[in-house]
């Protein structure tokens, strides 16, 4: 692994080499981003708050060229290549799975020819809509995909980024004000922040959006309704996809339509499920790939389908009649208890119903008597009474949490997914479960 210091030797950077960016995201970065691809030279983002030891660990399998870790090198390397800052890219970043239940994976699309490499430019293009007068405001770490798929699709069309910084609903705001964007992703997480700062400050005017994407975890109805309203008509969508690939895109007003769904697949993509309700999407050659130094991962995320080679990411789900995806969870996810199948986000879903819910996460505990039990850790002042109600109400009693914890807050990725194995971590020793009569009591028919 080369050094980073300038006045070390740089190894050659040649079509196929890897750079690994451990640098806090800034305008400059996306632009080495872009001239990086229009080399064939491919970047990977990575979190430069990672440990030295988590740095060693992910890093191993993908076997970088070059480690970035100076702000002076972005720019020596960008200076290096600075006329092909808007060229063709010619692959995606190497970027890595979210590692939500262990170590991250190097995401490889290999090298692209020109007719691929365009068509990959294209497809973003025609989804988003990306023109030359869009101001994109990025609210999430740009080592993430989506946030930094939105921030060069912009630049490629001819727009301009705007980076406030480390996500403060006040910087927001007064980037709003001042730099009237047109587009933004966030999660949910960034929305409900922005919707109770605003709540106390005052609304900014957000007629400069003709775009708000959120995807990354589930969007609380109440929250999503709220957007719908506040922000101009048509603007919001949501998509579900992964650091792997994208599947869906849904305009808020087809949500509406079909509730709790994710949208249909996107163009060029056709969606299907298996037997076990796991969710594939067959792809277009530009946006397959396989994981770096793990070839039985890759192996079980692809089949060959009627329509191509198709993915999953292990998600589980149901199209409806008119090719609606409706998610039910992620696989890994599953809890068994009593022999039924509980999955988490259902639960989730039914519990942010409830008011006073800010955030809920759902998960299996071991338990003697079934195998597993259903847990609920809730952020927000909902009382536990309610949340039982609701659950009684709502979902079958197997499904019913049979322990609530309350925490100020939930273990997530900056992309706003929970970490579900730091929540196990959290959970360890802190619910000692109920006795075996009233779990029972709540698993009965």
């Amino acid at each position: 692994m080369a050094a980073s210091s300038p006045t070390a030797r740089r190894p050659e950077l040649a079509p196929g080499s890897r750079v690994a960016l451990l640098v806090p995201g800034t305008p400059s970065y996306v632009d080495l981003v872009l001239a990086l691809l229009a080399d064939g030279i491919f970047p990977v983002p990575l979190d430069p708050a990672l440990t030295a030891a988590e740095r060693e660990r992910i890093l191993a399998p993908i076997r970088p060229d070059l480690v970035v870790t100076e702000q002076h090198d972005v720019a020596h390397l960008l200076a290096e290549r600075a006329d092909r800052a808007r060229g063709l890219p010619r692959g995606r970043p190497i970027h890595c799975t979210s590692g939500t239940t262990g170590t991250p994976k190097g995401v490889w699309s290999g090298l692209l020819d020109e007719v691929s490499a365009a068509a990959l430019v294209a497809e973003e293009r025609d989804l988003w809509g990306f023109r030359d007068d869009d101001v994109n405001l990025v609210l999430s770490p740009l080592h993430h995909s989506a946030p930094l798929r939105f921030a060069t699709g912009t630049l490629l069309a001819g727009g301009r980024i705007v980076v406030p910084g480390r996500f403060d609903p006040v910087r927001v705001t007064a980037a709003i004000a001042s730099e009237r964007p047109t587009t933004m992703f966030c999660v949910p997480t960034h929305l409900q922040r922005l919707l109770a700062y605003w709540d106390e400050a005052g609304m900014p005017d957000l007629t400069s959006f003709r775009l708000v994407a959120h995807a990354g975890a589930p969007c609380p109805p109440a929250v999503k309704e709220r957007i719908v309203e506040l922000f101009p008509d048509g603007s919001t969508w949501e998509f579900y996809g992964s650091t792997e690939g994208q599947f869906t895109a849904c305009r808020s007003e087809e949500w509406r339509a079909h509730p709790g769904t994710v949208g249909r697949a996107r163009p060029g993509r056709v969606l299907s499920t298996d037997e076990d309700g796991r969710i594939w999407c067959a792809v277009p050659e530009h946006a397959r790939f396989t994981y770096l130094g793990a070839p039985e991962q890759t192996a079980a995320a692809w089949r060959e389908t009627p329509d191509g080679p198709a993915l999953t990411v292990g998600d589980v789900g149901r199209l409806d009649a008119e090719g609606y995806l409706h998610l039910d969870g992620r696989r890994t996810d599953l809890i068994i208890t009593g022999g039924v199948n509980v999955y988490p986000l259902e639960v989730e879903n039914a519990l942010r119903e409830v008011s006073g819910v800010d955030d809920v996460a759902v998960l299996g505990l071991p338990d003697a008597d079934w195998g597993q039990r259903v847990v609920a850790v809730v952020v927000g002042v909902a009382e536990e009474d309610a949340l039982r109600a609701h659950a009684r109400d709502v979902l079958a009693p197997a499904k019913r949490p049979k322990d609530y914890l309350r925490v100020d807050e939930l273990p997530l990725t900056a992309t706003g997914k929970v970490r579900r194995d730091r929540l196990a971590e959290l959970l360890a020793g802190s619910v000692t479960g109920q006795d075996p009569g009233s779990v029972a009591a709540e698993q009965r028919p």
